[in-house]
């Protein structure tokens, strides 16, 4: 059997679906895919594991039924052998397969209900149009020095008046994430950052820095901005699968939050 085939099917088996002894005895009929010691495989088994591997591209051949069939009988020895030792009867095993169960359940559910409140073309342009409008049509390009201290700041901000370069002024920073590229922050939109960072950012002219150090949660920031240039955003029919995603895990997270809202709880 292809190993990499073998792989996946091992992967995809144990993200999704739970083993349970087959304990339905032999029957000739369309209902068994299999046989193992005398205990019937449900062709239902199957199936699901077929349609995993569909849901990821995997077209369904020979190699592929094959595969199906020689995971499925490996799974079911190995679940006898498990029933022998009394597994099953284990507290903590048992807590895993009602884990189990619920999962695969949920799965079910959330799918049912996405596939009856499908996104819209309409929700999605209306989604872009947010989009776009709060991510402006600039992106920026700068340097940060980030202090614990409101004073720390003056200070650098003294030395850059006096000449000295922000790259290496950074060295000090606290932001561990710029410090060692000599502050810089790379080109990014405003949204990107907290408000008062943004917002002094954006009121800065190409080469200029803050002349009063800015205070946000995360300490003392100077800022110099280095450039800007026009932002190119992708068109909505590129961005339509992106975005449709996220609606849909917005739209299950709401599901999610008014079921807990309604729920009682003791």
């Amino acid at each position: 059997m292809n190993r990499t085939l073998r792989h996946a099917l091992l992967i995809g088996l144990a993200a999704s679906f739970v083993s349970v002894p087959a304990l339905a005895q032999k029957k000739a009929d369309a209902n068994t895919f299999a046989t193992v010691n005398g205990k019937a495989i449900p062709k239902v088994r199957a199936d699901a594991l077929i349609a995993g591997q569909a849901a990821q591209g995997q077209p369904d051949t020979p190699e592929l039924r094959k595969a199906v069939t020689e995971e499925l009988v490996r799974r079911e020895i190995l679940t006898q052998e498990a029933l022998k030792k009394g597994f099953d009867k284990k507290p903590d095993v048992q807590g895993q397969i009602d884990l189990a169960r619920q999962g695969v359940l949920i799965g079910a559910y959330l799918n049912d209900y996405v596939k009856a409140h499908p996104i819209t073309d309409e929700q999605i342009k209306k989604e872009y149009a947010e989009i776009t409008a709060k991510l402006g049509n600039k992106e920026y390009k700068a340097r940060h020095v980030l202090l614990e201290t409101e004073d720390a700041a003056k200070a650098v901000i003294e030395k850059l008046k006096k000449g000295e370069k922000i790259d290496d002024l950074a060295k000090g920073s606290k932001d561990p994430g710029s410090k060692d590229r000599g502050g810089d922050l790379g080109w990014a939109n405003p949204a990107s950052f907290v408000p008062p960072f943004s917002a002094a950012m954006t009121r800065l002219e190409k080469g200029k820095f803050t002349e009063a150090p800015v205070k946000t949660d995360f300490g003392w920031h100077v800022i110099l901005l280095e450039d800007t240039r026009e932002l190119k955003l992708p068109g909505v029919e590129e961005a339509k699968g992106q975005i449709g995603q996220q609606l849909t895990q917005r739209l299950v997270q709401k599901h999610i939050d008014d079921l807990r809202a309604k729920a009682k709880v003791e």
